[in-house]
């Protein structure tokens, strides 16, 4: 596993170009503020708040209290109070967000993609719940209704990131296809909740993608080839990667109190996975997959 200190260096060496860059396209309101130096730096805070999803914590508020507090307090000599902290949280979504997207792996003609759930709050809170009004929504998954977003997620055989989108859960899976798979190429591989004659037309068309998923109960069979049906039976590395995500990086849970700090959270997961040393994969040919 990566240390904290390499881990630490990834995210320092990626602040030290973004922070300036960031910093100049900020927009003014017109007043003079007073821009006082934090006792943390950016990629402190970053690093904190990725370690959180790569320890065993599963309560935030009791890792920085016992884990960072305690057994770090030497690693981040500027520590504050468990409440500064999360006042300086919502201030790392942009370069969070950014840092993700530097971590993302290279298309090599074989991706596969799938949505997962993220519930927000309690079905029995539902209708009493506030922190996310007019963002999160009711949707249904194949076992049960929620309260909640969607996770879309793409990635290739050795099971790095090619793309991610949050949306409302009550958002059909099909609709974010079309920019989910821009820049990318060959064939991407996807349940049945992906089947659509019409999409897989217009990926072909503009973008040269071929989606295969598989097909339901009620439609016509069709020729598939060989390559490609094999392909299908191990599209359960997006599920395995999934599981991790919500078992392992803790990116799932009913107790935010800001949206902001959600997605934040969110993001602190999937970036932890990135720096995964050992990755659900497949083994492929190289030699027999599609041109760029």
């Amino acid at each position: 596993m990566l240390s904290l200190e390499e881990l630490f260096c990834s995210v320092d060496d990626f602040c030290q170009s973004f922070e300036p860059q960031w910093k100049q396209q900020l927009l003014g309101c017109g007043l003079t503020l007073r821009n006082r130096s934090r006792s943390l730096s950016l990629s402190e805070i970053m690093t904190i708040l990725i370690g959180f999803h790569r320890s065993c914590y599963r309560n935030f508020k009791t890792y920085y209290q016992e884990k960072v507090q305690c057994e770090w307090k030497n690693d981040f000599p500027g520590l504050v109070s468990y409440q500064r902290f999360i006042d300086w949280v919502p201030g790392t979504l942009v370069p969070m967000c950014a840092y993700l997207r530097s971590c993302f792996g290279t298309c090599s003609g074989i991706s596969f993609m799938d949505s997962t759930s993220l519930k927000v709050c309690h079905n029995r809170r539902i209708s009493q719940h506030k922190v996310f009004k007019n963002l999160a929504a009711r949707g249904k998954t194949s076992v049960d209704w929620f309260f909640g977003f969607k996770l879309h997620l793409v990635v290739n055989d050795r099971g790095a990131w090619l793309n991610i989108q949050l949306t409302p859960s009550n958002s059909d899976d099909r609709t974010p296809v079309p920019t989910l798979l821009q820049q990318l190429f060959g064939k991407v591989f996807a349940d049945k909740g992906y089947v659509s004659q019409k999409l897989a037309k217009q990926l072909l068309k503009t973008a040269g993608i071929q989606l295969i998923t598989k097909l339901k109960r009620n439609m016509k069979q069709r020729l598939i080839p060989l390559n490609d049906r094999l392909m299908l039976r191990k599209r359960a590395i997006i599920e395995t990667i999934i599981d991790q995500l919500k078992n392992i990086s803790q990116i799932e849970h009913s107790r935010h109190r800001s949206p902001v700090n959600c997605f934040v959270n969110i993001l602190g997961g999937l970036i932890a996975y990135c720096h995964q040393p050992k990755k659900p994969s497949i083994a492929l040919d190289h030699n027999l997959l599609p041109p760029a």
